[in-house]
This record gives structure tokens, sequence and C-alpha cells, in this order.
């Protein structure tokens, strides 16, 4: 193959000369295209083989062959078909469908493809234009095989008979280069020129005709081109000899102009011709035809026979030909004919739609593009003329995108603004292409655009802090909680697997367990209420991202209390082979304070609400144990013949579901001479009138909560109820009791329960008395208990020994204890 020059030289090379309108056709062509910038032009005969190579395009522009493909070059065509197609791993423009001349050029001196060789990355576009020269790959052809003709045997020598042209749709040297009529007597063929230079054949009359001697002559017409091989066509000519017809029609002009808009209704008279004869009868009668058509016109266009109207016999379009030259014949009666040419141009009329072609599209979009980035390439035109073929592109202004043009016709769908896969994960966009005809048409096509996601949101939970309760002594595999986290992103990116913070203590993060996939806690090790109420993890959720991103969120969990521990007797002490005495003056009125069982118990809330009650005593009758704080008063007075000792048995229970117990066995010894203190009497008084007021608060207290649920919310509430207040009393030799089993005169002053952890004291008190109370720090181990109840003895004989001088020690016992003379 060659390029630009060489079309000169294909030029030269023709044997016809080139008239000079075809050399200023192709000077022109050449300053349009032969040094236009960024074009290249292919020379190339019609007919070549697909496959075939017709140059190397990355040679002739300048360009690597290793870039063609990394900026995706392809060639496309303008409102054509594809022809060639671009080998991009060596550069060559190959052959990709028939080339035929006639086909895309008809009778077209230069036939002229235009191409675009399109490179994105930036976005490049060079013009490609091949210049498809004819070859004789056609034979002429007569469309009448066998032509008959009637002269009369008068017609005068030397008469000239035009004939019909054979159709070549070879160009140039191709095309008919002589008529050869077969050898006789009578006949000769020479050649005739229309006014528009095309040349036809005619029959001339040589020797008179006589009838009586030959009626019938049968003549060979050939047509030869100048191709090689040569190719030719040959047509029968049967002269039927008549008497004299005298006179030949006559049209009233040579040429006949006419103009018809396109898309007329079948039927539409476009002219009508006009031819007369001046013979009478059969010889006067003309009939019209035309000479040729070609395939293309030969059902648009139709003349009628008898009036010589023309009309539209079928679809007439603009775009495929703005005019139609037909030879038109009028022949009598008598078989005289004569010829004239009729010239139909054609109205573009705006009925072609803006064509809208996707060159190349990215359909998916990375939503951190930077704007700019192109996502299509777009073609478009119209096949019209004029302003019906000017086109305007628009795409709707609320879409982050935007058009930009820098090559005729093509169009870059660039991005213009942010795009976020979590506002919008896709987009339709209406790509519309309006004419400026009159009415305007347009097109519209959607391209469709998705937003590819890209790591850029962290997880989130739909808490920042849980909190999980669980029972204490539950089995290892307890489930605790479930945590939930939430990923906007999509994929692998919205992916999350949970694991325990590594901020988490070290020892705290091992009691639980968590399951990577669906955030489930579970627990790892037995749990001690009485060890540890509460404990802290923090649990972080990441993503399937690169780079990974997490979040964290805090899961406290609460111990609940389970009834596991028993209650423990501190006063009086219980021990084999002793037991402290109480003695009660002889004189002691009915609810007089003897004495006071003190227990414990490890456990807490309603687990550790301790209940008392007399099970056994010497007399039923005599004593009485209040079932909430364990006081032991007297029933009645003391007669004479009650015993002088007393033994009961007080059964201590808690309020656990399966409640338990402890007993611890009271001595009480009645003693004359003992005195009644006032104070002790006088707190049984008090402590019926405090139990009222108690009551009467709490009916006060339980409508203000009421009012405050409504008010507030229940929730907070709740919370605020699980937590109990702390008092501590300034008197250190208080004795210790549970505020939850003491009547409305006791304050409770534990948050945990009656028995906590070593080191730790949990005081109770009686609100009403001060004397005949006792205090004690609690502790889980009896080895402790009972050191502290030993110390305890001895600071309250110390205590009592001031307040009362009659107090003694009874001598000889294991223990100490006291009488009160």
């Amino acid at each position: 193959m060659s390029t630009v020059h060489p079309f000169l030289k294909a030029c030269c090379m023709m044997d016809l000369p080139i008239s000079l309108k075809w050399w200023i056709h192709f000077l022109l062509c050449t300053l349009l295209f032969g040094f236009s910038f960024g074009e290249v032009r292919y020379v190339l005969p019609e007919e070549m083989k697909k496959g075939l190579v017709i140059g190397n395009v990355a040679l002739d522009l300048g360009l690597q062959v290793s870039e063609l493909q990394a900026r995706r070059a392809r060639v496309v065509a303008e409102g054509t078909s594809q022809l060639c197609e671009l080998d991009t791993t060596s550069g060559n423009l190959l052959i990709s469908q028939r080339i035929d001349r006639e086909e895309l050029c008809a009778q077209a001196n230069i036939c002229i493809l235009q191409f675009q060789l399109l490179l994105e990355d930036p976005l490049q576009a060079f013009s490609l234009v091949l210049d498809i020269t004819d070859i004789n790959d056609n034979s002429p052809e007569f469309t009448t095989g066998d032509v008959k003709l009637d002269l009369v045997e008068s017609t005068v020598v030397g008469r000239r008979f035009p004939l019909e042209s054979a159709h070549d749709p070879d160009l140039g040297i191709n095309s008919i280069r002589e008529y050869k009529l077969s050898n006789n007597d009578h006949f000769a063929l020479e050649m005739s020129t229309q006014i528009n230079g095309n040349t036809y054949p005619e029959l001339v009359l040589k020797k008179q005709l006589d009838r009586e001697a030959e009626a019938t002559h049968l003549l060979e017409i050939n047509c030869i081109d100048g191709g090689n091989p040569v190719r030719s066509g040959t047509a029968f000519i049967r002269i039927h000899v008549l008497d004299a017809n005298d006179n030949v029609p006559i049209f009233g002009q040579r040429v006949y102009k006419a103009s018809v808009p396109e898309n007329s209704a079948i039927g539409t008279l476009i002219t009508t011709l006009n031819a007369t004869d001046l013979d009478e009868g059969v010889y006067g009668e003309i009939t019209y035809s035309f000479s040729h058509l070609s395939d293309k016109i030969g059902g648009i266009i139709e003349v009628s026979a008898q009036t010589g109207e023309v009309r539209v016999a079928g679809v007439i379009d603009y775009e495929e030909a703005s005019s139609h030259e037909l030879g038109v014949q009028a022949k009598d009666g008598g078989g005289q004919a004569s010829h004239c040419k009729l010239v139909i141009d054609v109205i573009d009329l705006n009925d072609n739609k803006p064509v809208i072609e996707i060159k190349s599209a990215s359909a998916n979009v990375a939503e951190v593009t930077k704007p700019g980035t192109m996502v299509a390439l777009i073609n478009i035109y119209d096949m019209d003329t004029g302003s019906s073929g000017h086109v305007t592109c628009s795409i709707p202004d609320n879409v982050p995108f935007k058009l930009e043009s820098e090559v005729k016709n093509y169009y870059m769908l660039l991005t213009d603004g942010v795009l976020d896969r979590e506002f919008q994960p896709e987009y339709n966009i209406t790509v519309t292409a309006t004419d400026s005809g009159s009415p305007s048409l347009s097109s519209v096509k959607v391209i469709t655009v998705v937003v590819n996601d890209v790591n850029d949101n962290l997880p989130t939970f739909t808490h920042s802090q849980y909190n999980a309760n669980i029972l204490e002594n539950q089995p290892v595999g307890t489930f605790v909680i479930k945590l939930e986290a939430q990923d906007s992103d999509d994929g692998i990116n919205a992916k999350i697997l949970y694991h325990i913070s590594k901020d988490t203590n070290s020892e705290v993060s091992s009691f639980l367990t968590i399951k990577p996939d669906t955030g489930e806690l579970f627990t790892s090790r037995l749990f001690d209420y009485e060890q540890s109420a509460h404990f802290q993890i923090k649990v972080t959720a990441h993503d399937g991202g690169d780079p990974q991103l997490s979040t964290t969120c805090t899961v406290n969990v609460f111990i609940q209390d389970q009834n596991d521990n028993a209650p423990v007797i501190l006063y009086p002490v219980q021990t084999s082979g002793f037991i402290a005495e109480d003695v009660v003056p002889t004189e002691a009125p009915r609810g007089y304070l003897v004495t006071k069982v003190v227990a414990v118990d490890a456990d807490s809330g309603h687990n550790a609400w301790l209940s008392y009650r007399i099970i056994k005593a010497t007399r039923s009758n005599l004593f009485m144990a209040d079932l909430h704080t364990g006081e032991i008063r007297t029933l009645r007075t003391f007669m004479e013949e009650d015993e002088s000792k007393h033994t009961l048995v007080v059964l201590v229970t808690d309020n656990g579901r399966e409640s338990l117990s402890a007993t611890a066995t009271v001595s009480i010894t009645f003693g004359d001479g003992v005195p009644v203190l006032s104070e002790l009497y006088e707190f049984a008084d008090e402590s019926q009138d405090n139990d009222n007021l108690t009551l009467y608060l709490i009916i006060a207290l339980s409508t203000v909560s009421f009012l405050f649920v409504l008010l507030i919310s229940g929730v907070l509430y709740f919370n605020l109820c699980r937590r109990s207040y702390v008092y501590r009393s300034n008197t250190s030799s208080l004795p210790v009791f549970p505020m939850t089993y003491c009547t409305s005169t006791l304050t409770d002053f534990s948050r945990c329960g009656t028995l906590l952890r070593e080191d730790r004291y949990d005081p109770f008190m009686t609100t009403g008395s001060w004397r005949g109370d006792f205090r004690f720090g609690s502790n889980t181990d009896t080895d402790t208990l009972k050191k502290r109840s030993a110390a305890y003895q001895k600071s309250t004989l110390r205590h009592l020994s001031a307040e009362r001088p009659s107090l003694k020690v009874r001598a000889g016992a294991t223990h100490p204890c006291y009488v009160i003379k």
C-alpha cells in the first residue's frame, strides 16, 4: 500500500485524459485531506481480500505500537459500515469487509471513505482517509438484450436512430470504450455526445431499405470496456421494415429539470414530459419510457407511457442520492423514437434523527475517581444536511458528569464531581442529541455508570456501649450478648469481623471469647459474684477492605448474684462447748429487748434478705424473735413458775429461690436485782411508732415513684432503683445488720449484700437504739469470723462494763460471757 502521494501516481497511470474539472476536484481533495494535521491517506483498489494490510498506522502517524493497546486504540467509521480494523499488536490497518467501489460511491469520480483513529488517556483522534480506486470487475450490460425497431422503407439514407447506451459501473479506463456492430449492408454505428458529455450509440441508415427485398434485419451490437482483461456486453437489434412513417416524435425540451421533496408520498407528480409527432393515426401515437434505470432508482420513479407524467413510485431519500438523472424515450407507433434527459433534484428534509454511538464506555467507575476522568466517548452525527444536520448534545444537570468536545462530532463524558457509592451506587445518564431542523428532531441514549465501592466507611456499632448480665456459676461457653456492627460499603469492604480489642486488660480479655463472624460473646470461665460483680471489655469490629477500617465499642458485663451462700451467725457466737448467756431483769416488762441474733449472707439483693424465727424454746410463750431484725423480746412478764434459764434455737433463712439457712442457739438467764433499762423498753414503743411512720413514708414514696416513672422513664427508674445507698454510723461499736431484712427502724449501708470481700466492711445499725447493738466486719472466711467475734466480745464487755458497773464476767467459761446483777 502507498500513502498520500501515490494517489497522484495512480492518477497518472490512467490512459484516458483527465478533464480540467477532475483536476480541480483532485486539487481540492488534496488540500482538504492530504495536508491536514493528524491525517493519513491510503490509496487502495476495491475488492481487496479480507485481512490484507492497507498500511501501518503506527509508523505513518509516528506512534509507538505498544501504546496502541495501552490507550485502547481503535478505528471508527462515521455513518458507514466498519470496512477496516486496527491490529493493535502490529499497528497495521487491515481489510475487515468487502469493499465495492460501485456500491459505496456509485458513479462518483473520486471515492473517499473517512475514518477516525481514536486513542484514549488522553483522548486523541487522527483522520484516516481511504481513496478507493476502481478495478475492472464489472462487464458492460445493455438494459435490453433484444432491441426492436420498426422502420419504414421510405426512411431517408443517413437517418440516425439513437440506441440505449450500455451500462458499466466501472469508471475511467475500466468503463465503456467502444461499440461494435456486426457486418451488414444497410446500417452503421456511430457515437454521439449528450449535453452532459456522455456518449451514446446511434444506428445510421447507410443504404435504402426495401421491404419487399428484405423485411427483417438482425444486427448484433457489442459494447467493449477498456479494462484488462477486456470485458464486453452484447445485445441484438431486430429491425422490421414498414411502410413510410415520415415524422419522428419531438420533445419540447432537450433537458427537463424538476425537484421533489424527499419522503414524498407515492403517486406525487414530479413533472410532465411532452413530445409531439406530426404523423397521424398509429404513427402519431407516442409512448414514453425511461431508456435506462439503475437498480437503485428503478422502483422509485415511474413515467406514464400515455401521458408522460413522472410520479413518485417508492421512497425518495436525499441521503441516498441528492439528484437523479434519467434518459427518457418518446416512441411513436411506427417505431420512430427520440430522447431527452430528465434531471430530478431531491429536496432535503429534516427526516433523520441524530445518531448517537457509544464508541467507548467504562461501565464501572471507582467512587474516588477524580473530577475530569473520562467515562465514555460518544460519536454523534446526523444524515441530514445544512441546519438539519447540525447537532447539539446534552445531559441532565443533576448528575455529577459533564460533556466536553475536542474533536468534531465526538463528545467525552467526564466526571464533574465527587462520586459516592453509598449516596448513589448507579447513574443512568440520559444523553440527548438534538438537531437544528424545523421541527427539530432528537435522539436519546442512556449510559449506565456503576460506581464501584471503595473502603471509605468505618464499621459502626448499633450502640457505642453495651450492657450484659450473666448469672454467676454459669458453665463455660454460656452465651452473653451479640454485638452488631454495620458498614455502608459493599462486598468485601462491608464484611465485618469481630475481636476483643488489645486495649482490654490482659486478664479481663480472657474472660470471654467472641465469634469473629457473628459478634457473639461467650464465657470462657466461671464467674463468682462475690469475687467480681462487674468487668469491662472492648470489642473491635474491622472490615475486609484494604486498608482495613475499624471501630471499637465497650461492653459492660454485670455478674448477677445467685443464692450460693448460706447465712453466717455472728452473734451469739456458736462454738462447741460454750454459748454466751444474756441476762434479763426479772422485772422486765412485755416487749423488753433481751438480745439480738446477728447474721450475715455473702450474697446480695433478695438472696441476702434474712428472716429470723424461733423454732425451739424452753417456754414458747415467753420470747419472740423479730422476723426482720433478729431482736429477741419478751412476750410477757416473768412469772415465778418460769424457769430461770432458757434456751432458744433461732432459724435464720435467706430469701433465695432455694433458701439456705443457719441456726443460732441463744441462752437467756433471768436475774434478780438487774436493773430495767428504760432505753430497752422504750425502744419497743418507739419502734412501733417508727413502723407506722415508715408505712406512711413507703406509701408516699410509692406514689411519687409511680409519677416519676410516668414522667421520666421506667428504664431510668429501674437503673436507679437497682442501686442502694450507704450511710455510715459514727458509732464504731454498733453491730452489723442487713438492711433488707430490718424493719423501718434499721438502715442498710450495703451496696452488694451483707457480706463482701475481705478487708471490706458493711455497717448496719438500728436507727432508734444505741445500746445492746453490735457491729462486725464481714468476711466469708469462718476463721476470720471467729477471730472477729472474739474481738467483738472483748470490746463489748469493755463497753458494757463502763456503762453497767454491775456487769461481771462469769468465771471458768471457755468464752467470755457477762451477767447483769
